[in-house]
Parts: C-alpha cells; sequence; structure tokens
C-alpha cells in the first residue's frame, strides 16, 4: 500500500490557497482550520531540511529505513480522516447534548461541587500548570511544589495526621494501597483484613481485587460484630488480621464513633484505616484524634467536577514513623546551595521503583493538577469558607431529614448525620422505591437505589432550597408539600436530629497563613501567577524527557474538559443520562484497537502503571481459567522482565501475584536471545508473561521483536506490552503486528492528555481476542466492554478518569489515520536529526545496524566523571540556565541522558537544544583543559537565578555573563529559577512538612 508522501496533499502543512495550483476545485473547500500543521512542529520546509541532513528523501523513505519491515503496517489505519477544529468541536458539542445532567444525590464518594471561577480560569483552563512535567527538578518546580505542600498540610490538618501525601488516583486505589502499606506496616505472617461492609461498594470491590493477587485475605462484615481479639486468638502463627478498613462517614451516612475500635487494634497491632470525607472533618472529629493510623479519601469535593468519576487526586495521610511505606510522592522543606528554603520531593515515587519487584507500590503518575486545584480551592475559602459550605450542606441535610420524618418516613439509623441520609418508606409504601426515585427523575435529580428498598439521598456544596423541595415532593409521589425548608431545619435543631454530640470537632482547621492571606480574587490570582512563574512548563520550551513524550496538548483538545454536560455527570448515574459519553467511548475504544492492532478496549485504569496491572491481572486470569478448564491448578505465576524495564513493570507484576525474573540485555541494549529463550524454557511450565517496551527502553527498534513474542508463546506464555513508546509505534507498527496480547496505553503520552504537573494520567489497556472475555468489570457500574470472565475493578469508577478521555477523542479526530502516522513519523525524524547534530559532541549510547534511533536516543555522559568531575545532574542542572528542563536523568542506563523531542517541536527549538547541550560540552572541555576550575564551574554552581547573579559578593571564577547568559537568545527570553542547586540531603533524609504552624519548618 503506498502512503501519502512528504509532498502529498494528506500530509502538507503548507498547501498553497491559489487556484492555479494542482488541487482540485473540490479540495478548495476543505477545512480551513486543518489541524496537523498546528500539531506538529516542524514546517514542510523543515522537513525537508532534516531529511536531506538524514540521506532520505521522504518520510516514508525514513520510516520504512527504521521500523523493521516484518513489522510494518501494509494497510493503513482505518481511522477517518482529519476533521477541522471547528467541526471536531461541533461534534464534541453534540455528543455533549447526549448527555443528561441531572442533580446528583447518589453519593458513594461522588458530589457536585462549584469550582471558583478564578481557578477554572487560571489553573485549569490554563497551559502554564497544566503542561509542567513531575517536579523531579526541583529547581524549575517551586510553584507547583509549593501547591502540592499546601495541599499536604490541608491533609494533615483535616485528617489530624501529621504526615501527608501528594495526591494517588482516587478514593478506592487510595484504599488498596493502604492495605498493603498496612500490611508492611504489620510485618509478619498476618494476612487478613476487614472491610467493614458500609464502606463503599467500590472500594470493597477494588481491595477484593488488589488482595487477590497478594494472596491476601478479605472478610467484610458489620463493623459492629467485629471481635478483634477473637480473630486474633484463632489465627495461630500470627497469620491473623493486619488491618480494619471503616468508612467516615459510612457509605449510607452513618457516623460512628471508633475510639474503642481503634484502641484495642491498637493493643492488638492492628492498623485501622479510616475512609474518610474530607468535608465532614471540617465538623466531625478527625480520624487522627480517635486512633486511626492510615486516612485515605477522595479531594473531588473541594472544586474538582465530578466528571463521570475523574480524573480526582486521592490522598493520604499517616504518623511520620511510616513514612517510607508510603505510596506516591511526599512533598517536604529543604535548602538550596545558598541556604534558602527551597522545596522538594523528599521521598521520590521513584525510589519505590528502584526497588523493582520488591516494591510495595507501583504508583508513577498521580493527580497532581487536581491536588493542585484542591489546594487553592481551600487557599481561596480559607476555614471560614469551608465551615459556611460544610455547614450549610449539613443544614439543608438536617432539613431534608426532618421533612421526610413529616411525610411519615424513617431515616434508618438514629444518630448524627453530615451529609447523607438512608430513607425507609413510611408503612404502605415500603415497595413504593422504585415510584419515587422516578419521581426524583422526573425532576431530574439521581437518588440512590439498595436492594432492600431503601432510598439514599445525598447532599453537598451545590444544594439549595430548591432541591430540598424538589426532593420532597418526589419523597411524597410528586405532589409539593409546601414545606418551608428554614422551618424544616428550626425543628431538626430542636429535637436534636442528628446532633453531632462527642463527634464534634474541637480542633482548629487550616491555621497556617497561606490559608488566610488569599481572600480576595486580586490577592488570590497574583498568588496563583507567581506560582506558576516559577515553574517551567511547555509554555516556556520543550521538555525533552525520553520515555515520558512530553508534546503539544492543543487549546482545541482541552475544550471539552471543562463542559459541564462532561463535568457534571456522576459516574453511578443511569447509563441514559450518558450516551453522549457511550458514544464517544465506544468511537474511541475502537480507535485505539485499530491503532494497537489488538481486539478488545477497557479505558477503566486511570494511569499507566494502573494499565501494567490490570494487563497483567487479565494475563493471570487467563490462564487460571485455562488452567480450569483442563482441570489442573494454576501454575504460571512466573514474569519475564527485561532489566532495562521501567521500576513499574515489576512492582505491577508483584502486585498482580506473579514472580519476576529478569531477562539480560545484550551489548547493543537488545534483549538477550539466549537468555530469555533459555529462561523461558527453563520456567516453560510457570511462565505466565513476558513484559516488553517496544521500541526498547533504549530507543531502538528492536529486529527480533517478533521471534521475543514467539519465544513467549512457544513456552505458554502471553506477551504484555509496554505502551510508553507507543509515539514511535502508531500508525507504522503496532502492538498486534509485533505479537503482543496485551498493551497498555498512556493517553498522557501519545495521545495528548497533558501532565499535569505529574497526572492525571489514563493508561487504557487493548488485548487480543482471546483475552477480552477477561477485561475489567465495575460492580456499581459494570462497563459493557467486560466480559464473562471479568476480573474486578482497578478504579473507582468504571471508566476511570473519564472527563479528559474527551481529550484524546478529540486529538485522533483532528489528527485522522493519515495525520496520526505522519506524527510518529515526525517524533523519529526529530529525534534523529538531533542525534545526529549531538553525535559529535556526545556518544550516543544505543542505535541500530545503521546507525538510527526511534522517537529517542540515550547521551552517554559517564566518562565526564572521571576526566571533568562532571556528573550527569551537573548537565541536567545547568540546562535549566539555557531556559530547559533537563532529559531524563540516569535511566535506563546510569549516567546518561535520554531525550524525546516529540513531533510538536520545530527544528528552531531543536537547534536550540542541541546548542545548548553543545555549548555544555565546550564547558566541559574547558573543564578537562582547565581554562574552568573543577569545583567552581558553571556546571557543579547550576543554576543561577537571579538572587545570586545580581548579588555584591559574585565570587566564582567565571563572569556573571556566562553564568547567566551563556546563548545570545536568553537575552531576549530568560526563564530565571527561583532557587540554587536543592539539597537533596538537607537534614535527616525523612525531611517532610507538617501540618498548620509547622509548614516553614524541617520535621524528622
Amino acid at each position: 500500500m503506498n502512503f501519502p508522501s512528504l509532498s502529498s496533499d494528506a500530509s502538507s502543512s503548507h498547501a498553497s490557497s491559489d487556484p492555479s495550483n494542482s488541487r482540485s476545485v473540490h479540495q478548495q473547500l476543505e477545512d480551513a482550520d486543518v489541524f496537523l500543521h498546528r500539531h506538529l512542529g516542524p514546517s514542510e520546509e523543515q522537513q525537508r531540511e532534516m531529511l536531506a541532513e538524514l540521506g532520505f528523501s521522504s518520510l516514508d523513505e525514513m520510516s520504512a529505513a527504521t521500523v523493521p519491515a516484518d513489522i510494518a503496517l501494509q494497510e493503513p489505519l482505518d481511522i477517518p480522516a482529519p476533521r477541522g477544529e471547528q467541526q471536531v468541536l461541533a461534534g464534541i458539542r453534540t455528543l455533549a447534548a447526549r448527555n443528561q445532567v441531572f442533580r446528583s444525590c447518589i453519593g458513594m464518594g461522588y458530589t457536585g461541587t462549584v469550582i471558583p471561577p478564578v481557578i477554572l480560569r487560571n489553573v485549569l483552563e490554563n497551559p502554564g500548570w497544566y503542561t509542567q512535567y513531575t517536579p523531579y527538578q526541583a529547581e524549575i518546580a517551586q510553584g507547583r511544589l509549593e501547591a502540592l505542600l499546601n495541599f499536604q498540610t490541608m491533609i494533615s490538618d483535616l485528617t489530624g495526621l501529621p504526615l501527608a501525601g501528594a495526591s494517588l488516583l482516587d478514593e478506592s486505589t487510595a484504599a488498596a494501597e493502604a492495605m498493603t502499606m498496612a500490611k508492611s506496616i504489620v510485618g509478619g505472617s498476618a494476612n487478613t483484613i476487614f472491610v467493614a461492609d458500609d464502606c463503599h461498594p467500590q472500594t470493597i470491590s477494588l481491595v477484593q481485587t488488589r488482595a487477590a493477587g497478594l494472596n491476601i485475605q478479605v472478610i467484610v462484615g458489620p463493623v459492629a460484630d467485629l471481635d478483634l481479639a477473637a480473630h486474633q486468638s484463632t489465627n495461630a502463627g500470627g497469620s491473623g488480621l493486619f488491618a480494619v478498613l471503616v468508612q467516615v462517614p459510612a457509605t449510607d451516612g452513618r457516623i460512628r464513633d471508633y475510639k474503642k475500635l481503634a484502641a484495642q487494634a491498637k493493643g492488638l497491632g492492628v492498623v485501622v484505616i479510616a475512609a474518610a470525607d474530607l468535608l465532614s472533618l471540617v465538623l466531625i472529629e478527625p480520624p487522627g484524634s480517635w486512633g486511626a493510623d492510615i486516612c485515605i479519601g477522595s479531594a473531588q469535593r473541594f472544586g474538582v467536577p465530578m466528571g463521570l468519576g475523574g480524573p480526582h487526586a486521592a490522598f493520604l495521610s499517616t504518623h511520620l514513623e511510616h513514612a517510607r511505606k508510603m505510596p506516591g510522592r511526599i512533598i517536604g522543606v529543604s535548602k538550596d546551595a545558598a541556604g534558602r528554603r527551597a522545596l522538594r520531593m523528599a521521598i521520590q515515587t521513584r525510589e519505590q521503583h528502584i526497588r523493582r519487584d520488591k516494591a510495595t507500590s507501583n504508583i508513577c503518575t498521580a493527580q497532581a493538577l487536581l491536588a493542585i486545584i484542591s489546594s487553592f480551592y481551600a487557599v481561596y475559602h480559607g476555614a471560614d469558607g469551608l465551615r459556611r459550605i460544610a455547614n450549610r450542606t449539613r443544614g439543608f441535610t438536617l432539613a431534608l431529614a426532618a421533612g421526610l420524618q413529616r411525610l411519615g418516613h424513617e431515616i434508618v439509623f438514629d444518630g448524627p448525620v453530615f451529609d447523607t441520609i438512608r430513607v425507609r418508606l413510611g408503612r404502605g409504601r415500603r415497595h413504593a422505591a422504585r415510584q419515587i426515585a422516578d419521581a426524583a427523575r422526573e425532576r431530574h435529580i439521581n437518588l440512590r437505589e439498595y436492594e432492600d428498598g431503601t432510598l439514599g439521598v445525598t447532599l453537598d456544596e451545590t444544594s439549595d432550597h430548591r432541591l430540598v423541595a424538589d426532593l420532597l415532593a418526589a419523597f411524597n409521589f410528586g405532589h409539593f408539600t409546601g414545606f418551608d425548608v428554614d422551618s424544616l431545619l428550626d425543628d431538626a435543631i430542636n429535637t436534636g436530629l442528628g446532633d453531632l454530640g462527642a463527634m464534634t470537632r474541637k480542633s482548629d482547621i487550616l491555621t497556617h497563613e497561606v490559608f488566610h492571606n488569599h481572600r480576595s480574587e486580586t490577592k488570590l490570582l497574583r498568588y496563583m501567577t507567581l506560582l506558576m512563574q516559577r515553574d517551567l512548563s511547555l509554555a516556556q520550551s520543550m521538555i525533552a524527557l525520553g520515555s515520558c513524550t512530553m508534546k503539544l496538548n492543543a487549546t482545541v483538545e482541552m475544550i471539552p474538559v471543562t463542559m459541564p454536560e462532561f463535568g457534571n455527570l456522576h459516574p453511578f448515574a443511569p447509563d441514559t443520562q450518558w450516551r453522549g459519553y457511550t458514544q464517544m467511548f465506544r468511537i474511541l475504544e475502537s480507535h485505539l484497537a485499530e491503532i494497537t492492532g489488538l481486539h478488545g478496549v477497557s479505558l477503566q485504569p486511570n494511569a499507566g502503571a494502573q494499565g501494567e496491572y490490570a494487563g497483567l491481572l487479565v494475563i493471570r486470569a487467563y490462564h487460571e481459567q485455562m488452567a480450569a478448564q483442563a482441570k489442573t491448578t494454576n501454575r504460571r505465576h512466573l514474569c519475564l522482565i527485561p532489566t532495562s524495564a521501567h521500576g513499574t513493570n515489576p512492582a505491577s507484576a508483584v502486585m498482580a501475584g506473579m514472580q519476576v525474573v529478569g531477562v539480560a540485555c545484550d551489548e547493543s541494549g537488545n534483549i538477550d536471545l539466549n537468555d530469555l529463550r533459555t529462561k523461558a524454557q527453563q520456567h516453560r511450565d510457570e511462565l505466565s508473561a513476558l513484559m516488553v517496551t517496544y521500541p526498547s527502553t533504549h530507543g531502538v527498534f528492536e529486529t527480533t521483536i517478533r521471534e521475543v513474542c514467539k519465544i513467549i508463546h512457544d513456552n505458554g506464555g502471553q506477551v504484555y506490552m509496554d505502551g510508553a513508546n507507543m509515539n514511535a509505534q502508531v500508525g507504522l507498527t503496532s502492538p498486534g503486528a509485533c505479537g503482543a496480547d496485551v498493551c497498555h496505553l498512556n493517553l498522557h503520552k501519545t495521545f495528548c492528555i497533558p501532565h499535569g504537573g505529574g497526572g492525571p494520567g489514563v493508561g487504557p489497556i487493548a488485548v487480543a481476542e482471546h483475552l477480552t472475555p477477561y477485561l475489567p468489570g465495575h460492580p456499581a457500574s459494570r462497563p459493557d466492554t467486560a466480559g464473562e470472565f471479568a476480573i474486578g475493578p482497578v478504579s473507582a469508577a468504571p471508566y476511570g478518569s473519564a472527563s479528559i478521555l474527551t481529550i484524546s477523542y478529540v486529538y485522533i479526530a483532528l489528527m485522522g489515520g493519515t495525520g496520526l502516522r505522519t506524527a510518529t513519523q515526525v517524533a523519529i525524524l526529530n529525534a534523529n536529526y538531533m542525534a545526529k547534530r549531538l553525535r559529535d559532541h556526545y556518544d550516543v549510547l544505543y542505535t541500530d545496524a545503521n546507525g538510527r534511533v526511534a522517537h529517542e536516543f540515550i547521551l552517554d555522559c559517564r566518562e565526564f566523571k572521571k576526566t571533568a568531575n562532571i556528573e550527569i545532574e551537573d548537565v541536567a542542572k545547568r540546562l535549566i540556565d539555557y531556559g530547559f528542563h533537563g532529559p531524563t536523568m540516569s535511566w535506563p542506563v546510569p549516567g546518561t541522558l535520554m531525550i524525546e523531542p516529540t513531533e510538536s517541536e520545530s527544528k528552531d527549538e531543536l537547534d536550540r537544544f542541541c546548542d545548548a547541550m553543545i555549548s555544555i560540552r565546550k564547558e566541559i572541555a574547558d573543564i578537562e583543559n582547565g581554562i574552568l576550575d573543577r569545583a567552581d564551574n558553571p556546571l557543579k554552581n547550576a543554576p543561577h537565578p537571579i538572587e545570586d547573579v545580581v548579588t555584591d559578593n559574585w565570587s566564582h571564577a567565571y563572569s556573571r555573563e556566562q553564568a547567566a547568559y551563556p546563548a545570545a537568545w536568553l537575552r531576549t527570553n530568560k526563564f530565571w529559577p527561583s532557587v540554587s542547586r536543592i539539597d537533596n540531603t538537607y537534614g535527616d533524609r525523612n525531611l517532610f512538612c507538617t501540618c498548620g504552624p509547622a509548614f516553614d519548618q524541617e520535621s524528622n
């Protein structure tokens, strides 16, 4: 099949508008706002220049010479032709109109909220915030780190526990993370967790999914029936309980006092985990006060739309001594080289990844952007504002309860409530729950329907007098009651209905000045802008992080995210109310299946590492079913993983209940086929899967990938392909063409969902036909992509982070099949052009037999330590002075830089980055030659903030100009770091922020 050449109309980015050219009359009527040339950085002319440098005449010639012929696609992607921006936006608005936004009273951890417009416009819709990368280069991430530190302080303050992380994926996965954390804390052979049956059902189900792979026993039952001592005494040998999980308030709204339970658990060495509603903790006693060891939950109701399930920042807080057991990120306070206060990740996520198969968590992408939004929500409202919201929400709930009692209905439980009540209908009407739910839906209200005929109602920040009146009318079988809501609240208070009593919060909240100093919008706007200006994002320059694919997140792709028809839907609303979403899901699934060359797709995993985990669970379930059909025991529990793999690969495998065996790489960086064959044959009866990344983690299209897959299949295993490098595959080859059985896709990489400063991410999985029946299900709303043997849920919501799937949907619609292929080609072109330019100055560590790379490449910097006392970190920090984020450091090879330019960067920007790297190499040469001092030089002292450059005490042997302006372009466009080199070992390694007044202090 002949694909369009570089100069064809299908791939042209600068077609002439002259009617006398070769274009047909009909072609002149095509959309004027075609998107491909907006997405691609290099113009056609620049592409020709780079191709000529590489010795090629077209993109097709280049890709044919780069991608192995035996896996190259022979047909174009069966994806519709690209559409113009306005046409795509019109289409997405049509889909949005098919969704019905009802007022949601379902609860279950998802509530309506109001995102302050100043935060909506200046954070969620601002590329200066959503195009940042994870803050591994702390010197150019000080603003985001401060916002995340505010989040930690908020969480620690509200939960009453001194140590909080900087966000997880969702409440249910946070509960699963807390379970494994608790098991690590307790140690020994204890392997049972008790989960209260009034936790949210999706949390119970997800904990069960996670526990199965780890051989943890889950007991679900009423807390009232739990006898901790009996559980311990009847499990001799220490195999009893290691943790108890409770929900506060319970899923049906009940607020219990768990002080006695916590005290008893502590005496027996059992960890108590509380899943808590964040807004309720403004008014009720925090879990840390009554003895919980770990508190988890979701910050969704702090200004983040429901979005049919996500993305939302989850949280986890605990005691200081458990810091190294925590999953995710912890932001801490350190000092820079000049002694200034500076922030960094105190215990980096990758500390878990370095542990590989010994890791207790595979978390990589978190929900940083959403945590930042929630932190600004707390800064915006402050303690007084949050109390007003909490009291207003509770007041409407109490008024509703009083009105329901006046109608003859019964609140299922006595005692305090916050925002949720469970209603048993009055006598003679107990079988009319469906009738009442229908009456509510007629008023565009969704209630929670329990199997026993009771109904649940949850109110929130968006509730008002009209909603309460409409709810009472629904419970009055459609007849308006005429009750005065304010009078109902008086009745509730006078009768003591729902009095919090001993559960009333007595401690202050949000006492730090950051939550008091930004009451006016002017001050908040300036504060948010100040923090944004301390961060380098794609709004300033390219971020050439290898394996991270920091490409354009186009504004047109982001517009649907904040459409209320997508944002304000509850994930457990009836699917008849989100038919626009359903249509989008089916189209996106079809496109992703076509792109991967596989059969079935699940959109549920809400991060790349979650996709890894889900894919391995599917493989595990498949082997178990095959063993069951053969009436044998499944022995296939072993996973082969190349030693070059990302640390989340072995961590995910262990979480899925597999044993990891490493596979060596040869001198060229490719999988050692002899070692792979030997180990596959040696373990043929236990072999479950191989995890492989393609192109390789070394940035090369391995020519043996089909043979690699065949070796695994011949020995009874399945092939899992990590989709981190799909940006080099789309339209040219596919996991299916390579022979893989499962692949996860990082939509926050290849498919343009922004990284958001460390999240959100989405990691759907695509599987071969024989694995489709095992795709994830969900207890609350089973996706129709789930099959007969569906594994349990891997995310809290059926479609994970549903609202941001619109981004990838729009991207594919804009690009079309031909555009996606061209984007892949240009990504490969840009990488090879840069590698060629830099090859005379640095060693390109791995290439194919013809000296070519894929979409990324590795520069070897290890010799600089010997010749100039220069570490890889020095090069990365010096790049900051040139206005660039450093490439990926020391992975997959220590002492190297991995560079990925993506297709969205122009030749000008590529040259600017190459010029910076060449200039830095000259500085290293000056050190090698004695022109610059080995200890006092621009690399060792980088980066140079303006405060250091303008000081009267400049004492370095090199000039201020060389420090701050090493390149001419910096005189007109200079990004200044706000701090100098941050001390990563300042104080105790366990330093991190504590809550409240200790915000500005270091704590061991």
